[in-house]
């Protein structure tokens, strides 16, 4: 059953037993990564009993590597042990000054702490009205001040350390803000026009949420091959599309990051505001990390508020997608408590740390509780976009056994990709032993694949499994890596020995 899987597998023997000794399955494992193709790249992989603690196979399990996504998995371990899995974040509106006869005497503040999930599918997608809806029911229908959207819970850049530059107006890059919605990204629709030489079209999904637009895209002729080039810089508001699309070709859309989320979010709340009958007289401003609020935050007075899912759902739905949002903003909030704690235990720092880097500072602090020593992991953000990030394969596993002991081990599982069933994993290694038994993390960047997680053998053996390929140049007409990581773990869910 396994090895007629493995037939697209360069050098798999398609008629080789399943392995049924830790020999054989080791020289099975070798075949896999000691392939040609493989020559000039860097294997990592440790496998590790849960239920005797030995060591089933190892390759090269000390050397530090980087882990892409797969460094999700620390930043989890972060959070169940910071946060716990029942927190919800909350999102308020907040008066700093009197209340009068339904009129408020100053600015009405928009405060997000972190929530990644407001504004999505079956998550507070009406959170605008429900915050509008909530301040007049507290009898308010005016406010004499501006309207501030606040994101200065998290201090520090919006963008993770060693995101690259070119990455931060895509998608998978978006601003890590205090106050975001809608995951901070823009479907961008490219049409073009009946006949060449007219303008093309550029629709959002979301109106508003890039306001600065420099189109000069054309159309062109039918036979021409399309062109569409969209460009914004860091740190700038304007977005640039040129280039050309072709005549009745069909309509191409773009995922991008919304420049500011907190500036969209007041936008939105704005007009939410006004449907409720609450006129707000001022202008919509942000606020961003560094600008300080010189009001004493003991002194506002909480008018509206609502809360994310728990933090165990949000988990789930990070680990799930690998959303990288999702897990940097739970990194800073960790950092936020982190400063919180330090403060309180009479150890205030010495200068200024930005939240993310109070977050990976517990983070260290953590692993070393847990025996992971500096030595073998550095992670220096929450989504696994930094390059800089390292981990060896031993390290992941004394990470995976960690968690497997811990009160929330079975919810953190359930929260990883199923092989062949959900999450980045559904289309891969179906109709094999893997198969809804695989709980797994990919990573996967240029050059860069990596799988860690859980496997139970066919002799019902737990096993904690890191697998990373490092330095992997690919070939044009090369398989996939990601196939040769899923054969190995195949291998070992398919397994009939005992470590």
């Amino acid at each position: 059953m396994l090895w007629s899987a493995l037939a697209g597998a360069q050098n798999a023997p398609a008629s080789a037993p399943t392995p049924s000794t830790p020999k054989q399955l080791a020289a099975a494992i070798d075949a896999q990564i000691e392939q040609p193709r493989f020559a000039s790249a860097s294997w990592g992989i440790a496998v590790v009993s849960l239920d005797t603690g030995r060591t089933l196979y190892s390759h090269d399990a000390e050397r530090l590597l980087q882990p892409a996504s797969t460094a999700k998995l620390y930043t989890a371990a972060l959070v169940l042990d910071t946060i716990g899995t029942d927190y919800r974040i909350p999102t308020q509106l907040l008066a700093t000054r009197q209340l009068v006869q339904g009129r408020l005497e100053g600015p009405l503040i928009l405060r997000g702490m972190g929530d990644p999930t407001l504004g999505t599918p079956d998550t507070n997608m009406d959170w605008t009205d429900q915050l509008a809806s909530q301040l007049a029911a507290s009898g308010v229908h005016e406010v004499q001040g501006d309207l501030i959207a606040d994101d200065s819970y998290f201090q520090g850049p919006q963008d993770g350390s060693g995101w690259e530059a070119r990455d931060l107006q895509s998608w998978f890059a978006v601003p890590s803000s205090a106050l975001s919605v809608q995951e901070n990204m823009v479907h961008v629709t490219v049409t073009p026009a009946t006949a060449p030489g007219h303008p093309a079209a550029l629709t959002f999904d979301l109106a508003g949420a890039i306001p600065h637009v420099v189109n000069t895209l054309t159309t062109s002729t039918q036979d021409t091959r399309n062109d569409v080039n969209l460009y914004r810089a860091p740190g700038d508001a304007t977005l640039y599309a040129f280039g050309h699309i072709a005549a009745h070709a069909e309509p191409q859309t773009f995922k991008l990051a919304i420049a500011d989320p907190a500036w969209y979010a007041g936008t939105q709340l704005r007009e939410a505001l006004e449907r409720h009958g609450v006129h707000v007289h001022g202008a919509l401003r942000v606020r961003h990390w560094p600008e300080q609020d010189s009001t004493d935050p003991g002194k506002a007075v909480v008018l509206a508020q609502v809360l994310s899912p728990p933090v165990m759902e949000i988990l789930n739905r990070g680990l799930k997608r690998s959303q990288n949002l999702y897990l940097q903003n739970l990194l800073q909030i960790a950092g936020v408590k982190a400063l919180a704690n330090a403060g309180q235990s009479g150890d205030p720092p010495a200068g200024f740390l930005s939240s993310e880097a109070w977050g990976t500072r517990a983070l260290k602090d953590l692993l070393e509780r847990i025996g992971i020593a500096p030595g073998m992991a550095q992670i220096e953000e929450g989504a696994g976009l930094s390059r800089k990030n390292l981990s060896t394969p031993n390290a992941f596993v004394r990470l995976l056994t960690y968690l497997a002991s811990q009160s929330y081990a079975a919810q953190l599982r359930d929260a990883l990709p199923a092989a062949g069933v959900d999450g980045t994993l559904e289309g891969r290694m179906r109709n094999t032993a893997a198969a809804d038994n695989v709980r797994a993390k990919s990573g996967s960047m240029s050059n860069v694949r990596c799988l860690v997680g859980y496997v139970t053998t066919a002799a019902g053996e737990r096993l904690a499994f890191a697998i990373m390929l490092n330095n992997f140049a690919r070939a044009d007409d090369e398989p996939s890596p990601s196939r040769n990581l899923d054969s190995i773990v195949e291998l070992l869910a398919a397994f009939s020995g005992k470590s």
